[in-house]
Parts: structure tokens; sequence; C-alpha cells
């Protein structure tokens, strides 16, 4: 607005002040939301690896996927690595970030660690479930945007685009 303005030689119009009002404040909840899954990412993460051990059961005891404790904290590890390039993709605005880091032969570096890739699947639906929960205040928990620029119905669009984010996740997983 300010550079076209300035091309033209104007001031700005009304119109360019509501576009960069409308600007600031979608980058105010693309920034809260953001936030919201950095402030629960080790129980987004753990909630997700439990349910999908739940899920299995066996996957803890010798011989299972998750046995012994290090390949646990591997499946923990994991599951936060996923969402802190969700969030940032989310804060961009744009998968690039989430395709060239993170799922750049994710799906391959599973395959071979011998990681069951349905059970890898499962976790990033529960993950995605549980923040677009809490993007959209829609938990069972505390609020996660309590006095700040948007909350519930406010944000269903900044949630369904991180849904769309773990949608890619899995997509690349299959």
């Amino acid at each position: 607005a300010v550079v076209g303005a300035d091309a033209k030689g104007a001031c700005l119009g009304s119109a360019d002040l509501a576009s960069l009002r409308q600007h600031v404040a979608d980058a105010n909840i693309r920034i809260d939301a953001t936030n919201a899954i950095a402030q629960h990412i080790s129980c987004i993460a753990a909630d997700a690896v439990s349910g999908m051990v739940c899920e299995n059961t066996g996957m803890t005891q010798p011989g299972g996927n998750c046995y012994p404790t290090r390949r646990m904290a591997a499946c923990l590890r994991d599951g936060e690595i996923i969402l802190r390039y969700v969030s940032y993709a989310l804060l961009a605005g744009d998968a690039s970030v989430l395709d060239d880091r993170c799922l750049n032969g994710l799906k391959e570096t599973y395959d071979a660690l011998g990681v069951p890739i349905k059970n890898a699947v499962r976790a990033v639906e529960i993950m995605k479930a549980a923040t677009v929960a809490i993007i959209t205040d829609t938990n069972s928990g505390p609020s996660a945007f309590q006095g700040i620029s948007g909350k519930g119905s406010d944000c269903q669009g900044i949630a369904a685009e991180a849904a769309s984010y773990f949608d890619r996740v899995i997509s690349s997983l299959s």
C-alpha cells in the first residue's frame, strides 16, 4: 500500500489503510495461533504419541516399535519437530519450509528405520485434532487465546490452514 501510494505520489487512502489494518489483524491471529502451538508443543506431541500407543497395544513391550524408551523418546522428538515446522509454515503462510525442512525424505527415513507408517500417520492425525482445538479454543483445557487478538470462530480460517499443513504431512507419509 505504501509503495503503491509512493509510486503514484499520493497519500494513503482509506482503502489502503483498511487493507493495512486487515493485514495487521490477520498477522496478529497468525502470531497468536503460532504462539498457542509453541506453548502446547510438548503436550500435543506427548498426547499424540500416547494416543497412538494406546490404540496399538504392545508397542511399549519388548519387540514393539516404542521399546526401549529411546524409541519412545524419538517418537516424541519427531512429533515436536513436525509441530515446530507446521507452526513455521503457519506463521509464514507458506508450506515451503515444511516441505523442504521436514517432509523431504521423511517417509523414506521412517521406512528405513522400520517405523510403521500407519502409526506415524495416526500420531499426526491426533496432533492435528489437538492443534485445531487449541487454535479454535474448543479444547477442554485452559484457553490459549484469552485476552488476545482472536479466539473461537475468529480463528476458523487459521485453524483450517493449520489442518491443511497436517494433511500435507499425512499425505507425504502415505
